[in-house]
């Protein structure tokens, strides 16, 4: 299977692009959860690979493939540039982020304030894909402010898709620029989750994956048995990683085996010891770990454990599996879930 082939079968179900949190650790973990999601990396920006040479933000784990980039920025050329240097450091998908509302990406005129210039969008688009040969694709919002989604949408998609751009993650939530935090663009303006569904009927030779508010993967089969093509999962597979990620190979790919929090946790160890080895802490690594037995008896203990002792000098695996004993010794209390 070619990789474009490969990241538009991995788009099934996908783990959204999540700042500080979707490090190289956490994608590693996921990874161990499910052989066929598709991973992004936290957004990088195109300025600091290009104008300020931080190329280790792109580093990577073999082990995380199918893994996609994704970039933020609004100046053509310097996306080209990063897109460039992503596809050369390995990763099999370039995306643009036209749907962060933070202040420090707009005082950048990139992000979701760039949903208001659909032409300057497809122009990066186009540089983008003319200098990488795989894929790039774009991850926007429903629109901006007093936008009025239902006419400016498709205008924004079809630019998109005039480009040669097959493949897009819409977060079916306005982003208000102003008057609401980054936090509450996550949650306050109200989902229509419908909308994106009739982009599907307006453009079908494009691949729509629906991003915010799925908790569950009882919620993404539902969306991909409504005709969409795939569903980017946010804080729920952080949050509980194993309920989302540990069932999803055979549930929403149909193949493979599920994999248990416990297995997860064992498949970890050898990074881990690597991760020390090389210098690194052990809480770098275990505060994505927090939720993998969560609503399960200990899932308590387990987060105190290593958030209280995972910082200490000297921390190691045997610290882990000493949280995961405790796990599998307590009975189901309220106080341990």
């Amino acid at each position: 299977m070619n990789v474009k082939r490969k990241t538009e079968t991995a788009s099934r179900l996908s783990v959204a692009p999540m700042m500080d949190w979707t490090d190289r650790h956490c994608r590693y973990l996921h990874r161990q959860l499910s052989r066929e999601t598709l991973l992004y990396t936290e957004m990088v920006t195109a300025p600091a690979l290009v104008r300020g040479g931080a190329l280790h933000l792109l580093e990577h784990h073999d082990a995380e493939h199918p893994v996609a980039l994704q970039l933020g920025g609004a100046d053509p050329r310097e996306l080209a540039q990063a897109a460039k240097l992503g596809a050369n450091a390995g990763y099999d998908e370039i995306n643009l982020n036209i749907g962060c509302p933070s202040d420090r990406v707009q005082s950048g005129c990139f992000g979701a304030v760039l949903m208001e210039r659909p032409e300057l969008v497809a122009e990066c688009v186009a540089e983008m894909r003319a200098a990488v040969d795989v894929d790039v694709t774009v991850k926007c919002r429903i629109g901006v402010d007093d936008q009025n989604p239902e006419e400016i949408l498709p205008e924004f998609l079809a630019r998109i898709v005039a480009t040669g751009c097959t493949r897009v993650q819409i977060h079916a939530r306005k982003a208000w620029l102003q008057g609401l935090s980054p936090k509450e663009n996550r949650d306050i303006p109200p989902l229509d989750y419908p909308l994106v569904q009739r982009m599907k009927g307006y453009f079908p030779n494009l691949h729509i994956s629906i991003n915010g508010g799925i908790t569950s993967l009882e919620q993404a089969e539902a969306l991909l048995a409504g005709g969409l093509d795939g569903v980017m999962v946010g804080r729920a597979a952080y949050h509980q990683p194993a309920d989302v990620l540990g069932t999803a190979d055979r549930r929403i790919f149909g193949q493979g085996q599920d994999t248990s929090a416990e297995e997860a946790v064992h498949a970890m160890l050898p990074y881990i010891e690597a991760h020390l080895t090389s210098g690194g802490r052990l809480n770098q690594i275990t505060r994505h770990m927090m939720g993998l037995f969560a609503g399960r008896p200990g899932a308590r203990q387990w987060r105190r454990m290593l958030s209280e002792k995972a910082s200490k000098p000297g921390a190691g695996p045997e610290l882990v599996l000493e949280a995961m004993r405790q796990v599998e010794a307590l009975a189901l209390t309220p106080e341990d879930v």
